[in-house]
């Protein structure tokens, strides 16, 4: 089973920029969708970015359309999310998430989160 751990977390201030990173460890098969997801305080977890691990297809959620960017690294096995412009709304525990099921429907494995904290 394919484990993922998340890292690049942190403060920053309103406007600035981080990168998060899933390092996934075990065999990643073409068909499969790595996604980051976050979850803020007192509200439900929210799908944010994925990408298609051999077609490099993406999709964002529209509120960060423009600002971050979803890369994968096929030779380090790493899926990255650059976040730019971060608004303090964006503050949330990210999560990395794998999807086996070829439509990226369904997520069966993910990492522990890594906090994001947006000051204003």
């Amino acid at each position: 089973q394919v484990q993922l751990v998340e890292s690049g977390g942190g403060l920053v201030q309103a406007g600035g920029s981080l990168r998060l990173s899933c390092a996934a460890s075990g065999r990643i098969i073409s068909y499969y969708t790595i996604a980051w997801f976050r979850q803020a305080p007192g509200k439900e977890r929210e799908f944010v970015s994925s990408i298609k691990w051999s077609s490099l297809s993406t999709s964002y959620v529209d509120s960060v359309k423009g600002r971050f960017t979803i890369s994968r690294d096929n030779a380090k096995n790493t899926v990255s999310l650059q976040m730019n412009r971060l608004k303090p709304e964006d503050t949330a525990v990210y999560y990395c998430a794998l999807s086996t099921d070829g439509r990226g429907s369904y997520y069966d494995s993910w990492g522990q989160g890594t906090q994001v904290t947006v000051s204003s």
